[in-house]
């Protein structure tokens, strides 16, 4: 394995690197695995990320929402980041979460930028409203904190207006933004007002659902918690979409992703806790979610398991149809 480079590379070749990988797949965002008592299982994290980046995705996010940062303490914290860093070894980038006010930001910032990651993810600030100018100072003193390029991620009380995305775009370790909002009139008038090089990806809830509607505004990335469990329902959409098989994309939508957003929706936390249960069920090693998420009860997970197998036989017909 190679080791963590004490030198991150400059922000303009890290975002190369991933607009390079958004074009060839998507952006995966693993689960975090645990024990049954919730206490952290790095073997079986080792095990399910392997697994998961030689499906080849565009970049790899740990310890993210889908990975359950906000459970995470910062050992913890530092132990995904490093295993993550091992596993990739240099294939692809790696995005790391990070967020709270900027003071907690900067250290499990500095954690992710000693374990040799390429980036940071900066997930929506703790609890409080805040507004533009509040927004760009976060980033800027994350930026002055850390050598690591930074990505915004815009969701829940987070929202730039044009001009603040100018304005943090000024900052030169800020390469892009992942949207949660699914605003596409706001979402356009952003990507006029950044740079051109300025980095965009759909980051929505269940995001391939409205995936061809962000491209229609210049945002065709984005990030798949599908793939999380099911990679292989994530490349065939991915590669519908790439190649325009609306015939394709309506099926996957109508027949597996409808249906998995109508069961996500019926839980606060199904957003990740379904993710978890949809893997178990594939028989990989990620455990339960840790509280304050709880598991899906027996009659969501059978579910579940309709719509988990409804998709896996949509793709394996079409292999069989090619």
């Amino acid at each position: 394995m190679n080791k963590p480079s004490t030198t991150p590379q400059q922000p303009q070749d890290v975002a190369q690197r991933l607009r390079e990988g958004m074009a060839r797949g998507v952006l995966s965002f693993p689960l975090t695995s645990m024990d049954s008592d919730g206490s952290l299982d790095l073997k079986s994290y080792r095990s399910y990320l392997t697994a998961q980046l030689a499906t080849e995705p565009g970049a790899v996010f740990p310890a993210c929402g889908t990975g359950e940062f906000f459970s995470l303490d910062e050992e913890e914290y530092r132990a995904v980041v490093r295993v993550t860093v091992e596993v990739a070894d240099g294939r692809l980038p790696v995005v790391v979460g990070t967020g709270y006010g900027w003071a907690q930001s900067l250290r499990f910032a500095r954690i992710a930028e000693e374990e040799g990651a390429d980036a940071l993810l900066v997930l929506p600030h703790y609890l409080v409203d805040a507004g533009q100018d509040g927004l760009v100072e976060q980033l800027r003193r994350l930026s002055a904190g850390t050598r690591l390029p930074l990505i915004a991620y815009q969701r829940g009380q987070v929202t730039f207006n044009a001009r603040s995305l100018r304005r943090i775009a000024e900052i030169p370790t800020v390469i892009g933004l992942k949207d949660g909002h699914s605003d596409l009139d706001r979402l356009q008038r952003l990507t006029l007002a950044a740079p051109e090089d300025f980095l965009f990806f759909n980051g929505a809830s269940t995001a391939e659902i409205q995936a061809r509607a962000y491209a229609t505004v210049g945002v065709p990335a984005y990030s798949s918690a599908v793939h999380a469990f099911a990679p292989e329902i994530a490349a065939a959409f991915f590669t519908a979409l790439r190649e325009q098989d609306d015939t394709a994309v309506d099926r996957l939508l109508r027949e597996f992703y409808v249906p998995l957003v109508e069961l996500r929706d019926r839980a606060p936390g199904y957003a990740v806790s379904l993710v978890k249960a949809a893997a178990r069920l594939r028989g990989l090693p990620v455990g339960p979610v840790r509280a304050p998420l709880t598991d899906p009860g027996p009659d969501d997970v059978a579910d579940l398991e309709k719509v988990l197998n409804a998709g896996l036989d949509l793709v394996s017909a079409a292999r069989h149809r090619a």
